[in-house]
């Protein structure tokens, strides 16, 4: 039935009034702590109506409420820009500085200059900023005029039908009807897809950055209608959450005429901004429409930040104005005292009409005000522009920096953030994401353990060793060009696609975002046969070379698989063959991978292969095995495997596992839909090519027995690198995907049968379960499994008690749950990901009670996350292991020279990670972030009080080598203090390193332990976070910026580093394979980690050196100049007169002295970039801020000061006793001060090119031409005074040419011999650089060689580093097991190491410190024979244990402190 037409309103007023009891069906536990009770808020929820005949006024009053889809991102409009344009600019107390000046010369009483021409300075830089501002805002018009002017068809009740309207007439509650390659105009909730399962293909790449496909699917209970979506049908109420800026979260549910509800999430909301992709047609409502859509909401713009130099720069400006205080007070006193000096007033003291004058008091008050005016240029207004010109200059020049270009990606450097650049030059700590950052995020198959079984895969390590892979495209055009292509590949793709079922729908290249231009450009001549490239989709992330003894296994698991019957196994079993047919079953079903063809790559396979009867195709591959021998067998199968599978994902911390219960693995299924697309692998298998390997007639076998699938093979979109590393895993051991829906789930096997199941439910990823499941039910055993997986902190805790099975079985669990954490713990240390794979068989009974848990949970709004929290941890436990995987993920070419690199520059790097901490203290190593001779602290506790024994202990040892004294917080960069030697020994102190998880994060923060935590770090070349959340990784950003005052830039890939981008001074983004948030978040946005090196040592070093070095001249510039008007005051009465004209002192700021500053900012290199890249520690000038500080800034006042003495009583002596007027003698003295202030500015530069003569000899002479022209043109332009042919005269008398010459000499002889003296003895890097950079090439290059052998540490002898400093690890399957270096637990006092204890004592057995091979260094004699005791302990890295974790450490006796 319909509701009312004014019932359902009322209805909803009604209970948000009164909050009515709900109806029965809304009254279960799950819904609220209240039960039979749901109240309703307008303020925390959404009501929308759908706009259709039923509920028509419903609608119309309900869209009062909220906003139109119009969108306007510009600040002002046509009445509004004047107002709002000055509003902002005088928000800069510098403009409301002079306009105060203007206001108060327009007093009578203190007028100096012309009212009008006191105006003239400020209204020419409030135009530029205005017309500026303006031009951006008017191209922000044009845009939201074209996107609101885009044309969407709209369901119109009164047509009965869908009409074209405009983006803007989209209103909450209407229905939209997209077609594919539309662009979606709100936030809309899907109801209808023409996809037969109701899923809808999206391209976020406007949202995100994210070129792989998402799927979106229908509201429950839409999916299967009728040809066309009916809107007048629709008789539903939906209630959802108020507007966020979640993009990932959001819940709802739809109400029925019957008061019934169905609950929606996420993955049924496309958002405004996405593209229809490979879907003929959507239907949905709108939800959020306009500025409530969830992407306005993210859509901040850019952010505003102040950088160093100008809040510096602020503090001067201040100093500034106490100064002009000063020099007004001394001019208003000397007015007083000089007009005391008459017994009469003097003729020129006019009384007011009365015939009063004013009283001396009065008098100095008004010349106070006067003389403001007279010096207001003491405060540098075009300063503020020359900075902003500055700034896009060197902005203009990153972008056009080919080193910062990668041309992988075809993306260069991009500037979000234009006032920060400077700061590029001033870092201190860097905190940097690991995965995607430091790593490639290509995540590569190595190696895997199934039931206690380790497969090293060395074949496919080998392949791997290649220093570079080749390119793709070469690739696999080289492999194509060597095979035989079937036979129904030469009919071409009509055939294909007339087997596959309906027309597939291309991606539209129009509508492709311009910032994703990732496709390499391919040679001329080449064919393109292959598809647009899509994500995680190169040669070695596809490539898997099976191992031959898995090989082996897979056999014997296709075999077991026949054995499967109609029924239920009689009891639980740990087969080695039912184990690895589950595993690759759950690698390959426990996904959210699309699948595609290599022709059609964005053509979704959803129907099931046509396959014979299963028992025909059986007893085929029966005779087949009993026909052929093991190693024929074996090598058909290798040669099965395609060659270019690999793209693997490790789920270690993204996708996380849980042990299956122990039952019989003989069930197989699949099952999951992805919420997400992704990775593209185009593959052939040789088992579909005729002719190719030594078994032919295997082959042919194996082909008969699909028939279907002889057509063109298949291409996995993932969501992630992670997971398509695992399905290509999978298919290289002939478990293939082969489609996927919704509903079910279509797996090959070896053997080539396939098997279709149903999934019954998916539980997709999130960070807080840290694991993935799909329940589906096995198509030959009707069993209902569950698969997991997931990171193997949470996977092991999850497994089924072994206690609860008989002795034999209970001993076969724990061997292999021990072999299997051991082999995690190896692959760990190898700096691979791991992840856990685990299984449980649920009865009929049990998933029917649990499935109705969770309808309630989804149907619930209020606390609908923790409801479905609270379902999944019913489902995810007793689990029963099947195996795990370790996958690498690869560094980035030139990572490790980078960080060593940007630590020899002073700069202190912390590594925060979500990974597990041997995979990250492994890569660090690799990364050269920890050395092989460094002391390595590792502190893992839950306890506060814990926490600060360690701290208190690491502290005290790292004391006795490097003195009691913290380190020299200006080098913030270095580790310890240079002035600190070892009080024990002459021996070099050993570098420190510290290790922490998230866990002992929370300890420190919650235990009010920063500061201990902070001084140890100071002591510590590197410290790596583990196991740290996005929250935490923002708290430490905050933490070492706030506490120590120190320069911080973030560094990240993915989402979860938004939080440390935004947190940190400067925030970087790279745009890697995880989107763009981080992107679209950062200040600056790079390729690659190796282009850090150059934008900071480099680029960096340049902006701040040429910033901070035009901000100090400008000071010095404006202090000189003024005081020349000051000193006249001595010589005027303090009267507030000038001997300038004011128009030529307007010139002097605006055109005779303004470009040289500007080009000095831009282009000067006070060293050469060879020069910087080859010496990194000189980029610490700018860390200790040399060019600009107290002392560089009162010098040069103090500067400019004795340059005005010089320059005004130079000329006045000269003049003394002449009869010449007051602008004849002004003349030379502003002609002397220009060539002065352009002469210092030419000392000060250090790079001299044809642009900077130009700009320096143009300024004088513009300076004499423009005087020329107004002096002979103007006779009464400024009356009284009459500045006619002044210029003119001076060019002819001798003694103006000896005065402008001498005159700036002795001037400049101060600040000359100054630097002849700084260049001669200065010990300063720079100094000594700037010296190495002007010898020839081959002199400089000895010259560096020298300076960087002096810089060196000194080497330890052979012995000690044998003896104590293992080899450290790197991140390969093939390194010796000796070359890992060996680590001891020491265990604090009421510590534990075995899991017994640690149950026994819930207060221990949480927490240790570890120390690598040569902590033993640190500790007094006395302690020796402790460390001694250890060193038969154990000496895998066994790392601090949780309560109740699944980790075993040997117990060791207490360390006693």
């Amino acid at each position: 039935m319909a509701l009312s037409v004014d019932s359902s309103w009322h209805r909803w007023q009604w209970r948000v009034r009164d909050a009515l009891p709900q109806s029965p069906s809304e009254a279960t536990p799950l819904l609220s702590p209240e039960k039979g009770r749901q109240s309703y808020s307008v303020t925390q929820q959404r009501v929308v109506f759908p706009n259709n005949n039923a509920f028509h006024q419903d609608w119309a009053k309900a869209s009062r409420r909220y906003p139109g889809n119009r969108i306007c991102t510009a600040k002002y409009s046509l009445f509004t820009f004047l107002p709002h344009n000055l509003l902002e600019q005088f928000n800069r107390w510098a403009n409301l500085y002079f306009l105060f000046l203007v206001i108060l010369n327009w007093v009578p009483s203190m007028e100096v200059f012309h009212r009008e021409i006191t105006m003239l300075p400020l209204a020419i830089v409030l135009f530029i900023i205005m017309v500026k501002d303006g031009v951006e805002d008017f191209k922000k018009h044009c845009f939201d005029r074209e996107i609101n002017c885009s044309n969407i068809q709209i369901y119109e009740r009164k047509e009965q039908g869908y009409v074209q309207r405009r983006w803007k007439d989209v209103r909450v509650g209407d229905f939209i009807q997209m077609q594919c390659n539309e662009i979606i105009p709100a936030d809309i909730l899907l109801l209808f897809s023409s996809d037969p399962s109701g899923i809808c293909h999206l391209e976020t790449a406007n949202l995100d950055g994210e070129t792989n496909l998402k799927q979106r699917r229908v509201v429950k209970g839409f999916s299967q209608q009728e040809v066309q979506f009916q809107p007048e049908r629709f008789h539903n109420t939906i209630i959802c959450e108020k507007p966020n800026n979640h993009l990932n979260r959001f819940r709802g549910y739809m109400e029925h005429p019957d008061q019934t509800r169905t609950g929606f999430g996420s993955e049924s909301l496309l958002l405004r901004g996405c593209t229809i992709r490979n879907t003929e047609v959507a239907v949905g409502i709108v939800i959020y429409a306009g500025h409530e859509t969830k992407a306005m909401l993210n859509n901040s713009g850019p952010r505003y930040k102040r950088s160093k130099i100008e809040r510096r720069m602020n503090t001067d400006i201040f100093f500034c104005i106490g100064l002009l205080f000063l020099m007004c007070l001394i001019g208003a006193i000397g007015h007083g005292l000089w007009n005391g000096t008459f017994a009469e007033h003097p003729p020129f003291d006019v009384p007011d009409a009365k015939g009063n004058f004013l009283p001396l008091a009065l008098g100095g008050f008004y010349m106070f005000l006067t003389m403001i005016i007279l010096l207001q240029v003491l405060i540098p207004i075009s300063l503020y522009v020359s900075i902003e010109l500055v700034k896009l200059g060197q902005v203009f020049l990153l972008h056009n920096d080919l080193d910062l270009y990668d041309e992988d990606t075809d993306l260069s450097i991009q500037c979000r953030a234009l006032n920060i650049t400077e700061d590029l030059g001033q870092i201190q700590y860097i905190f940097s994401d690991k995965t995607g950052t430091l790593t490639e995020n290509k995540m590569v198959f190595r190696r895997c353990t199934i039931t206690g079984s380790e497969y090293s895969h060395q074949e496919n390590a080998k392949r791997l060793e290649t220093p570079k892979e080749l390119d793709s495209d070469s690739e696999e055009w080289t492999q194509y060009q060597g095979l035989s292509f079937p036979a129904c590949w030469d009919q071409g793709p009509a055939t294909v696609r007339d087997r596959g079922g309906s027309q597939p729908l291309r991606r539209s290249q129009s509508a492709r975002v311009p910032i994703q231009g990732h496709s390499r450009q391919r040679s001329v001549g080449r064919c393109e046969i292959s598809p647009p490239p899509v994500a995680f989709s190169s040669a070695i992330e596809k490539d898997v070379t099976p191992d031959k003894n898995l090989l082996t296994k897979v056999q014997d698991a296709a075999l077991w698989l026949e054995s499967l019957s109609d029924t239920r196994p009689a009891k639980p079993s740990l087969s080695t063959a039912s184990s690895v047919a589950d595993f690759f079953l759950a690698l390959t079903i426990c996904n959210s991978v699309m699948v595609s063809t290599t022709t059609e790559p964005r053509q979704r396979v959803t129907l099931p292969p046509s396959t014979k009867a299963l028992g025909t195709s059986l007893e085929k591959i029966q005779l087949l095995f009993h026909r052929l021998k093991l190693s024929s067998l074996s090598q058909s199968f290798s040669s099965t495997a395609p060659s270019d599978v690999g793209l693997g994902e490790s789920l270690g911390t993204h996708v996380p596992t849980t042990d299956s219960e122990e039952r019989d693995d003989a069930s197989v299924c699949s099952g999951g839909y992805s919420t997400d697309g992704g990775s593209k692998s185009s593959t052939w298998e040789q088992g579909d090519i005729p002719g190719v390997g030594p078994d032919a007639c295997l082959e042919a076998g194996l082909g008969a027995a699909a028939p279907g699938l002889a057509g063109p093979e298949l291409c996995y979109e993932a969501e992630s690198p992670d997971e398509a590393a695992l399905v290509h895993a999978a298919h290289a051991y002939s478990f293939t995907l082969v489609s996927r829906t919704p509903e079910q789930v279509t797996v090959r096997l070896p053997q080539g049968t396939c098997l279709t199941f149903d999934v019954l439910c998916t539980l997709d990823f999130d960070s807080v379960r840290k694991r993935m499941s799909v329940v589906v039910r096995h198509p030959l055993t009707r069993e209902i499994i569950v698969y997991t997986k997931g990171a193997d902190s949470v996977i092991m805790d999850l497994l089924e008690d072994p206690a609860r099975a008989d002795t034999d079985m209970e001993r076969k669990v724990r061997k292999i749950r021990a072999r299997t954490q051991k082999h995690l713990d190896l692959y760990a240390r190898d700096g691979l990901r791991t992840l856990c794979v685990a299984k449980k068989v649920l009865s009929e009974e049990d998933f029917q009670r649990w499935a109705s848990f969770r309808h309630e949970a989804e149907v619930s709004l209020s606390n609908r996350d923790e409801l479905l929290m609270e379902t999944a941890e019913r489902l995810e436990n007793q689990l029963t292991l099947l195996g795990a995987t370790g996958i690498e993920d690869r560094l980035q070419e030139g990572v490790p020279d980078t960080i060593s690199a940007l630590r020899e520059a002073g700069i202190q790097l912390w590594v925060l990670t979500g990974d597990k901490q041997e995979t990250a203290v492994n890569i660090a190593y690799s990364c050269r972030l920890l050395d092989q001779m460094d002391t390595v602290y590792s502190i893992n506790t839950e306890s506060q009080e814990t926490c600060e024994s360690i701290l208190n202990f690491a502290l005290e040892e790292v004391k006795q080598f490097h003195g009691p004294q913290k380190p020299d917080r200006k080098h913030s960069g270095s580790c310890l203090p240079s002035e600190a030697p070892p009080p024990t020994s002459g021996a070099a102190a050993p570098e420190v390193g510290l290790v922490i998880d998230g866990k002992t994060l929370n300890a420190i923060s919650q235990g009010k332990l920063e500061k201990k935590f902070l001084e140890l770090t100071q002591y510590c070349r590197s410290v790596l976070c583990c196991r740290s959340t996005p929250l935490q990784k923002s708290m430490l950003v905050k933490l070492v910026r706030d506490r120590l005052r120190a320069m911080t830039l973030s560094i990240g890939d993915g989402a979860n580093d938004v939080s440390m981008i935004q947190a940190a001074d400067i925030g970087i983004g790279i745009s890697g394979q995880e989107g763009m948030q981080a992107v679209m978040s950062s200040d600056f946005a790079i390729s690659r980690f190796s282009h850090l090196k150059k934008l900071l040592l480099v680029h960096g070093h340049w902006c701040y050196s040429r910033l901070a070095r035009m901000v100090v001249y400008y000071f010095y510039k404006n202090v000189c100049y003024v005081n020349l008007l000051f000193w006249y005051q001595f010589f005027c009465g303090f009267s507030g007169s000038t001997m300038i004209d004011y128009w030529q002192m307007i010139f002097f700021n605006l055109f005779f002295t303004s470009l040289p500053p500007l080009v000095f900012g831009i282009l000067d290199k006070d060293l050469s970039m060879e020069t910087l890249l080859a010496l990194p520690e000189l980029y610490k000038s700018g860390q200790n801020s040399e060019c600009y500080n107290p002392w560089t800034f009162w010098l040069s006042i103090v500067d400019a000061f004795y340059q005005s003495l010089v320059c005004f009583f130079i000329p006045y002596l000269t003049y003394k006793d002449s009869d010449i007027d007051v602008f004849t003698f002004g003349t030379p003295v502003n002609t002397i001060s220009l060539a002065t202030i352009l002469l210092h500015q030419a000392m000060e530069m250090k790079t001299w090119t044809i642009i900077h003569g130009l700009v320096l000899i143009g300024s004088f002479l513009m300076y004499f031409m423009v005087s020329l022209v107004y002096n002979a043109t103007c006779v009464t332009c400024n009356s009284p005074t009459n500045p006619y042919w002044v210029m003119e005269d001076q060019l002819s008398d001798p003694t103006f040419y000896l005065v402008c010459l001498l005159t700036p000499v002795v001037a400049l002889l101060p600040r000359y011999f100054f630097l002849s003296l700084q260049g001669t003895y200065g010990k300063s890097p720079i100094l000594r650089a700037q010296k190495i950079d002007k010898l020839p090439m081959d002199k400089r290059d000895l010259e560096i060689q020298s300076w960087r052998s002096r810089q060196r540490p000194v080497s330890v002898p052979e012995e000690a580093r044998s003896t104590h400093c293992p080899v450290p690890p790197v991140p390969r399957a093939s390194t010796p097991k000796s070359s890992r270096p060996t680590k001891r637990d020491w265990v604090l006092p009421g510590e534990r190491g075995s899991r017994d204890h640690i149950k026994d004592d819930p207060c221990s057995g949480d927490s240790s410190v570890t120390f690598s091979p040569g902590e033993h260094l640190l500790l007094d004699p006395h302690r020796m024979v402790a460390s001694r005791a250890y060193s038969g302990g154990q000496t895998n890295a066994n790392w601090p244990l949780s309560r109740g974790s699944h980790r075993r450490s040997q117990s060791s006796p207490p360390l006693t402190i």
